[in-house]
């Protein structure tokens, strides 16, 4: 993690059929499904109880408002419901795309020539009650098993109602719990890895509902083997926790500052809690809901960040219309970190308080840090533009609520080639680009 909040889920991961065509190249599902096709898969999908909606667009599911409409979406609320859409799905060529939250995702729409995605959606929801199963327990830890169409921060707010601790760091990131270890998602010095047990999955080849271990998903920053694959879908998670009341070590410089503790202090899980909300607050890094659903008028409350709008209501601020930090923190392995240091000064920025960290073979460096010295300001290109940069953070790109995703695109490519002419160091996009693409640097 760099001097800034990085990343949200990542809920993408596509299913057989003409899912092959959604690959991580960021192409769209070309080949038509048929209608017979279509009907076959409805039927057998609503055979095993579950809901079907033949009406559905990406940009009503994802928290930028982006994205063509999709051939319908399946609902599903059980392991064995998502593998009955699985098998369905195999059986009529019925391509899958499984969104959550859908905050990690930037999808194409008829700017970037998509009309319609020829894929179903899938999402998987919960009903009420407890959703925290304890499946072990000792004086000190408590496993608990948790479906993955559960809230994250739903998720999080009941472990430190509880006094479990493990997760309060990762308090605001929108999207659902089996999103989280697809990406081994992290914020404020902790990471998925460090309180994962293991994943349940359902073979995309298959159908088969299986346990895998934590240390079978090849857990690495933001990334597992199941990311930018068609292994499998997370239908539930296990965390292990600490039950003495206290927070995960405090690595973040900020929010120990914050918490007024030192760096690797622990203190009570519901003060960790409640600062690194503040923290995401003030930066426009918690949603108030997801697409056209966050539009309408709403009341102030814990979970998102709302502005008056010239009529007077409470609407939610569009800094919140974003996927949360656009780019990754780059990794600079050891033989080139010499040459981009020598770069960055002779573009006359001072080296010497340049945040990095120690990274997976190399230095990892502060994405933001670096937008912030190629000269991009919060709220770049400016006033009346159609999407920017955050109002309150220089890494995250929003939609200000009119905007497409080839005018967001846009002005992530702007970025990219200014850090890259600036600093000398390329920047990847954190989301997963879907029916859309940045254009190569030159």
């Amino acid at each position: 993690m760099s001097g800034y909040p990085e990343g949200m889920n990542s809920d993408h991961t596509t299913l057989p059929g003409h899912a092959s065509e959604l690959a991580s190249c960021g192409a769209a599902a070309s080949a038509a499904v048929s209608a017979a096709a279509l009907a076959g898969f409805w039927e057998s999908a609503r055979s095993a109880g579950v809901q079907v909606s033949l009406q559905a667009r990406f940009a009503d599911y994802t928290t930028s408002q982006l994205g063509a409409p999709a051939r319908g979406m399946v609902t599903c609320s059980s392991a064995a419901q998502v593998s009955a859409v699985v098998r369905a799905a195999l059986r009529w060529d019925v391509p899958l795309f499984v969104v959550g939250g859908g905050s990690n995702l930037v999808v194409g729409d008829e700017s970037t020539g998509v009309l319609r995605h020829e894929v179903v959606l899938l999402r998987q929801t919960v009903g009420e009650g407890d959703h925290l199963q304890v499946v072990r327990e000792s004086e000190s830890s408590v496993t608990v098993q948790v479906p993955a169409g559960l809230n994250w921060d739903e998720c999080v707010a009941e472990t430190v109602a509880r006094g479990w601790g493990g997760v309060e760091c990762l308090s605001g990131i929108p999207g659902q719990v089996g999103a989280t270890p697809v990406q081994n998602v992290g914020a404020y010095g902790v990471e998925m890895e460090s309180v994962l047990q293991r994943v349940q999955l359902v073979d995309r080849v298959t159908g088969e509902i299986t346990w895998e271990t934590a240390d079978q998903l090849g857990l690495a920053y933001r990334y597992s083997n199941l990311k930018f694959t068609h292994r499998a879908v997370v239908t539930a998670v296990e965390l292990r926790l600490r039950r003495d009341g206290l927070s995960a070590p405090i690595r973040y410089r900020e929010l120990a500052r914050c918490l007024g503790c030192q760096p690797l202090d622990r203190v009570p899980v519901e003060q960790a809690r409640e600062k690194v909300l503040d923290l995401r607050r003030g930066k426009g890094m918690v949603v108030c809901g997801s697409g056209v659903r966050a539009t309408g008028f709403g009341e102030p409350s814990a979970s998102g960040v709302w502005v008056e709008s010239p009529a007077g209501h409470l609407v939610p601020d569009p800094d919140t219309f974003s996927t949360g930090s656009f780019f990754t923190n780059p990794v600079i392995c050891e033989s080139m970190f010499s040459g981009v240091l020598e770069q960055i000064s002779a573009a006359g920025i001072d080296t010497d308080v340049m945040p990095k960290f120690p990274g997976q073979g190399g230095v990892k460096l502060s994405a933001a840090w670096l937008i912030d010295q190629a000269g991009f300001s919060k709220g770049f290109p400016g006033e009346g533009h159609p999407a920017s940069l955050s109002t309150r953070h220089t890494l995250a790109l929003t939609n200000r609520g009119s905007a497409s995703t080839a005018e967001l695109l846009e002005v992530g490519r702007r970025v990219r080639d200014g850090v890259w002419e600036r600093c000398g160091v390329e920047l990847v996009p954190e989301p997963i680009l879907v029916g859309c693409s940045i254009p190569p640097l030159n």
